[in-house]
């Protein structure tokens, strides 16, 4: 990019946030830091392209000017986490959900295949699911307990290893972006195919009205949150594959940091649906109209959280 490409690009923005710096009541030092983040990609884009010029010589006194605002208006740490929530988070969202609409779709695309595949081949259910857990669901459906599986492990334990194990398969998810998103795609295919074969199991029993007010008690928010780990490693492939103005290595970085908050902020996501599996889905007495209030109440905080509120806080500000 030509440096006055660059100027025109950014200017407005700098002259903006040196009227924000000149006023007496400055923006609080999280929106700052948000913006010190913009100032300090700008000065190593710069330093990268025009190291002697008048630009970055101005970049680094901005951002010096910057930082120290940010030191000096400091809050403590429950602020910066309340921020990261509140605003961060969904600020990250707003700006990927492109990613996250081709996640959910690779997914949606996955489990179709696996829905079909399972109708037209009696062996690929075991083939995906294994003959392990095949025979076992079968033997809990002679006896009248379909979903017994949720009731075999003391309830603790099965929350810390449901748990963990999740938040190792959304790690891995992000983590397999650096292989220019392929991996990650190759991930929520096989945990679509998965799902589908599972639910068309099911319904093959004639159980599919159990499983889905069962099973998706904790699936709401175990499959979004795969999904949305999906969209990190997204992120970070395609901070390779389309570096625009940042040189690779810059992108690449980038793309990693931001989708790593991605992921990190899934979380509780993964603490809640644990919770549900492993404490809430074992009842399968309950009543189905808690089963179905449970899972509305996760897909509309899925939906608001990650989808209308960035879209919202975007407007606002």
């Amino acid at each position: 990019m030509q440096e006055a490409a660059f100027l025109k690009k950014n200017v407005e923005k700098w002259k903006r946030l040196e009227e924000m710096l000149s006023q007496k009541n400055v923006a609080d030092p999280d929106t700052l830091a948000a913006l010190f983040l913009e100032i300090t990609d700008d000065l190593s884009f710069a330093k990268t392209f025009y190291p002697n010029s008048k630009t970055t010589a101005y970049l680094n006194a901005l951002a010096g000017r910057l930082h120290q605002q940010i030191y000096k208006n400091k809050k403590e740490d429950a602020g910066r986490f309340l921020t990261f929530w509140a605003h961060e988070l969904p600020g990250l969202f707003w700006e990927h959900h492109r990613q996250l609409l081709y996640s959910f779709l690779f997914f949606i695309v996955a489990m179709g295949i696996g829905i079909v595949s399972a109708k037209n081949d009696q062996m690929f259910v075991r083939l995906i699911l294994g003959d392990r857990y095949v025979n076992m669901t079968e033997a809990n459906i002679e006896k009248g307990d379909p979903m017994a599986v949720y009731k075999q492990m003391q309830e603790a334990q099965m929350f810390l290893g449901i748990t963990f194990n999740n938040i190792k398969v959304a790690f891995l998810c992000f983590a397999a972006g650096i292989f220019v998103s392929i991996g990650t795609v190759l991930m929520l295919f096989y945990n679509g195919v998965m799902l589908g074969a599972f639910q068309t199991f099911f319904y093959q029993k004639g159980l599919l009205g159990t499983a889905l007010s069962t099973i998706w008690i904790h699936g709401t928010l175990e499959i979004s949150a795969i999904v949305i780990a999906g969209c990190a490693g997204l992120v970070l492939g395609n901070s390779i594959l389309f570096p625009g103005t940042y040189t690779r290595r810059q992108s690449v970085m980038r793309g990693a940091k931001r989708g790593l908050k991605i992921v990190v902020g899934l979380v509780p996501i993964f603490v809640a649906a644990g919770f549900l599996e492993s404490f809430v889905t074992r009842h399968t007495e309950m009543p189905v109209v808690i089963n179905l209030l449970i899972i509305l109440s996760s897909l509309s905080l899925i939906i608001w959280y990650f989808i209308t509120y960035p879209i919202q806080l975007k407007r606002r500000n």
